[in-house]
């Protein structure tokens, strides 16, 4: 079913949707409403790796969205892969960050960072969907602080030994191939470089997935290398560069957050405005009710500022303008929205919104996340406010 809020209809970006980019988020749309969003409270209550939901995606290309068809990728632009995984998290947000995360940070580092010979090795599969990918920044004493990561690579040769632990990492244990940030040299940020590991090199392990609040079918794992060796011509990017291709990569993964924000809290107004159009109290539908319908109203308002503004650094990364600012505000705006829109939404159904019998409840632990992961809010407002004050300062 079309939404109300259709992604479609957007005005005040200076573009408009082809007829081609309707049909692909159309496509989405219904494969998603049919083969995911059934399944959703199944894998929330099992925490199963989504993996059919997966490799149906990966036959509509969406697991290498925006990667060139030269190295396996479906080459859409970064504003309908946007729009196609709105749809996805509007289906289910556990799917969605899965297809986020491989989209938006290993296939980019690798695309603008890795040499051929790790394009046609590791992205070529990726982008195809035969692989899942993981990115391995954050550690137990690493979080927002990534310049104070601590696992070692020491040169031996014509390989690289890792030795050290990573934490919350998406899709741990379950993905074939991750990228990871390693000390090759002093404290800081230029002693980090990255790595490619695949998932079978001796001395990879990983821990039991995390019993998280929400986005229980989206594996969350420690990582643990215990003299795991890779060759030195799996390093991405330059010695000592590593920061440099993981925080590039990082606008186009908060995009990805923002939309997959975005789908959540569509899906819970759709479920919120439905209901109190069916649901009667004192005599009347609950939508009669001004303190009912003014929340739809703030629903609404919310999700369709933040989806422009996620769409306009969409729009400005396809004309290879820079778009940090607006990535950073994007994923600013739609964690808020889905985290107030879920909860709002929640009210609407009463009781009922408390109960896992109705959808909205799994959505408010799902929203919650998005406040947290590809950088805190907090984060957001230390990057936005550096650029806003950049830019005044070069007047």
């Amino acid at each position: 079913m079309t939404s109300v809020l259709d992604p479609a209809s957007h005005g005040g970006l200076n573009f408009a949707l082809s007829d081609d980019q309707r049909l692909i988020v159309q496509t989405v749309r219904d494969y998603c409403q049919a083969e995911i969003a059934p399944l959703a409270p199944q894998y929330d209550k099992t925490g199963e790796f989504p993996w059919p939901q997966l490799r149906g995606l990966a036959e509509l290309g969406l697991l290498g969205a925006t990667v060139p068809e030269k190295w396996g990728g479906a080459e859409l632009d970064s504003v309908t892969y946007a729009l196609c995984l709105e749809e996805v998290a509007a289906a289910d947000a556990s799917v969605a960050v899965i297809v986020s995360v491989q989209n938006g940070l290993p296939e980019q580092m690798l695309l603008r960072y890795g040499s051929d010979e790790l394009k046609r090795t590791y992205l070529v599969p990726l982008a195809r969907g035969e692989k899942i990918g993981a990115f391995c920044l954050t550690e137990p004493n690493a979080g927002s602080d990534a310049a104070s990561l601590r696992l070692s690579a020491r040169r031996d040769g014509d390989e690289y030994v890792l030795n050290g632990s990573k934490a919350w990492i998406t899709s741990g244990g379950q993905a074939d191939t991750y990228l990871v940030m390693a000390r090759t040299g002093g404290s800081g940020a230029r002693g980090v470089s990255c790595f490619v590991v695949e998932k079978d090199a001796p001395g990879l392990s990983f821990g039991k997935p995390e019993e998280k609040m929400g986005l229980h079918a989206a594996h969350t794992t420690t990582v643990q290398f215990d003299e795991v060796r890779v060759p030195a011509s799996n390093m991405v990017g330059k010695e000592g560069e590593g920061l440099i291709v993981a925080l590039s990569s990082l606008d186009a993964g908060r995009v990805g957050i923002a939309m997959q924000a975005l789908g959540i809290a569509r899906a819970a107004f759709e479920h919120a405005t439905r209901y109190a159009l069916t649901r009667e109290q004192f005599g009347k539908k609950i939508a009669d009710n001004q303190a009912v319908s003014f929340k739809i109203a703030q629903m609404a308002a919310r999700i369709e500022a933040a989806r422009l503004v996620a769409l306009k650094a969409a729009w400005l990364k396809d004309a290879g303008q820079k778009y940090s600012k607006e990535a950073s505000i994007a994923k600013l705006l739609a964690s808020d929205a889905a985290v107030e829109v879920t909860r709002d939404a929640i009210q609407v159904f009463g009781g009922n919104g408390y109960s896992r019998e109705y959808p909205v409840e799994r959505l408010y632990r799902d929203a919650k996340v998005t406040e947290i992961y590809e950088g805190t809010s907090e984060i957001q407002h230390v990057v936005i406010a550096r650029q806003v004050l950049a830019e005044f300062a070069a007047e």
